[in-house]
């Protein structure tokens, strides 16, 4: 694996075919304007210091386009490498002059497999703010923050009337509302497939549903876990960007975190029951069928042992001579199989 410190090479590690694009949204209380591009030197003509500046970068194939972008706003090259690295951890980090916060974006779409799961699939969002200007990094293209772009078009709340860290705040809500909605998704299916584990007997096909919840549940706690430390370096007051003003509504978001993370956990001792239960439960189908089969095997012992008898080629054998002798054989082991199995269920063996 190459060096990264050595090397001033920027390379993408992803597989969206998203081509780079930029859409900027340059505002302030009196009114907003949209200025969409695939060069930055365009935009670059549109940002306003006086005005808050969120600029939306889709696809991150061209890292040229990404380096003119981190350049211009002073981004450390560690950074850009980090935008581009799509395989890196979740992390928050407070600059001088700006913060960075890596994340990822989860999505459920229905596996080719014939069955009620979806897939779990993410793409890294970096968002980085600083004092007058939020960037959002996205492989690929996503109306994920639309509502955001139609709020500050609207001016719901008031949001033009704010600083670059309230539409941060905003931005990471968006965030931990997918992660509340995915969390909250694995764990209805969580307890939808406990009550079957309870009422159906052929669950050959539920291990194979626990196991892709198992999956996903792993996936969305290595993402959110660290979280539950990075996110206290935004909440601290020693950080110049997040003005007082604005501290609630990232404790509002925090209050959304510590749901997700609450919900992980409960996710988290479902599995594991449900995983009991599910082993549990083939044991006992397991032993089930054993205890049929020593059924069958206990009948079918004795009359194995008379057919033995008879079989044998002794020259004198009395019974080889009656006339009736065929059906004293037939009738002496239908009575023997009928007592076996009445004495079997008086013991309640089946």
């Amino acid at each position: 694996m190459e060096n990264n410190l050595l090397s001033e090479k920027l390379i993408y590690t992803g597989d969206s075919e998203t081509q780079t694009h930029l859409h900027l949204n340059t505002y302030n209380a009196e009114n907003v304007e949209e200025v969409t591009s695939t060069c930055f030197d365009t935009i670059s003509q549109s940002l306003n210091s006086q005005n808050i500046n969120w600029l939306q970068i889709h696809g991150l194939k061209n890292t040229e386009t990404i380096r003119e972008v981190c350049t211009y706003f002073d981004i450390d090259f560690l950074i850009l490498q980090d935008i581009l690295n799509t395989n890196h951890p979740t992390k928050i980090e407070i600059h001088d002059t700006y913060t960075v916060a890596i994340l990822k974006l989860f999505n459920q779409v229905p596996r080719e497999e014939d069955n009620d799961l979806d897939e779990l699939i993410q793409q890294q969002v970096c968002i980085i703010m600083g004092n007058n200007y939020v960037l959002t990094f996205l492989e690929n293209e996503s109306d994920f923050f639309s509502s955001v772009s139609k709020a500050l078009h609207k001016n719901t709340l008031k949001i033009r009337n704010k600083q670059a860290d309230y539409l941060l705040s905003v931005l990471l809500n968006g965030v931990m509302g997918n992660y509340m909605t995915i969390v909250s998704t694995i764990d209805d299916q969580l307890e939808n497939l406990e009550e079957e584990l309870f009422t159906i007997s052929n669950n050959k096909d539920i291990g194979i549903q626990i196991q892709s919840l198992r999956s996903q549940y792993m996936t969305i706690k290595r993402v959110v876990m660290p979280l539950k430390e990075q996110y206290i370096k935004l909440l601290r007051g020693e950080n110049p960007l997040i003005h007082k003003a604005n501290r609630a509504f990232f404790n509002d978001v925090n209050d959304h975190l510590q749901f997700v993370l609450e919900t992980i956990e409960i996710c988290r001792e479902t599995l594991s029951s449900l995983v009991d239960l599910y082993i549990s439960n083939n044991d006992l189908r397991m032993n089930d069928i054993m205890k049929r089969l020593t059924v069958v095997s206990t009948i079918f012992i004795p009359l194995t042992f008379l057919v033995g008898i008879w079989g044998m080629n002794f020259q004198f054998m009395p019974e080889l001579s009656w006339k009736h002798g065929y059906l004293f054989a037939w009738g002496l082991m239908i009575i023997v199989a009928v007592l076996i199995s009445l004495y079997l269920r008086r013991k309640k063996w089946y």
